[in-house]
C-alpha cells in the first residue's frame, strides 16, 4: 500500500526518502524557491502533500533534462492539477531500453556535407558540415562560420584523430 495516498504530513527525512532525494536537496529546493518553505522550522517541521507533489514534479522535469531555472518557471506556470498530471504521466512505465551497440573502433572523422551552398543561399538556409568524431560525438560547422571557428573545428578534429592513433 502506498503511503502517499494516506499520509498528509512528512518529516524532512521521510519526504526526501519518499521521492528519492536527500534531505539536503529538499532544503536546497526550498532555498532556491522550487519548494515553498515549510510552515514552521525546528525539530517538529513537517512537509505537506503540496511539497511531495512538487518534489515529484521536479523529478519528472529533471528526467526530461530541464535545468533547475526552467523547472522553476514550469512549477510557477502549472496549476496543481497540471502538476498531478505531470507526475502521473511520469509514473507510467517506460519501454525497455534498446540494447547497447557492441563496442567498435571509432571511425576516422570524415566530413558529411548537408545541402549545397547554392541551395542554401537561395532558400536563406545555412548549410553545415558534419564530422562524426567518435560514436555518439559529432562536430557541426556552418559553411558561413568565420575563420576562427573553422580553425577551432580543424584543431578539434586533429585532436580526436591523434587520440585515436595512440
Amino acid at each position: 500500500m502506498s503511503t502517499t495516498t494516506t499520509r498528509k504530513e512528512w518529516k524532512l527525512a521521510e519526504l526526501a526518502a519518499e521521492v528519492g532525494v536527500s534531505p539536503r536537496t529538499v532544503r536546497y529546493y526550498v532555498q532556491r524557491g522550487l519548494l515553498p518553505a515549510p510552515p514552521f522550522k525546528g525539530p517538529d517541521t513537517v512537509y505537506g502533500e503540496d511539497h511531495l507533489l512538487r518534489l515529484k514534479a521536479i523529478r519528472a522535469l529533471q528526467a526530461k533534462f530541464l535545468p533547475l531555472d526552467a523547472i522553476q518557471v514550469e512549477l510557477a506556470r502549472l496549476s496543481p492539477e497540471e502538476l498531478k498530471a505531470l507526475v502521473e504521466a511520469d509514473a507510467a512505465p517506460l519501454p525497455p531500453p534498446a540494447p547497447a551497440p557492441a563496442p567498435s573502433t571509432p571511425p576516422v572523422p570524415t566530413p558529411v556535407k548537408h545541402g549545397s551552398r547554392d541551395d542554401a543561399s537561395e532558400a536563406g538556409v545555412t548549410s553545415w558540415r558534419r564530422w562524426e568524431l567518435a560514436p555518439g560525438l559529432e562536430l557541426h560547422l556552418a559553411d558561413t562560420a568565420d575563420e576562427k571557428s573553422r580553425a577551432l573545428a580543424d584543431r578539434v578534429r586533429a585532436l580526436i584523430q591523434e587520440s585515436q592513433e595512440r
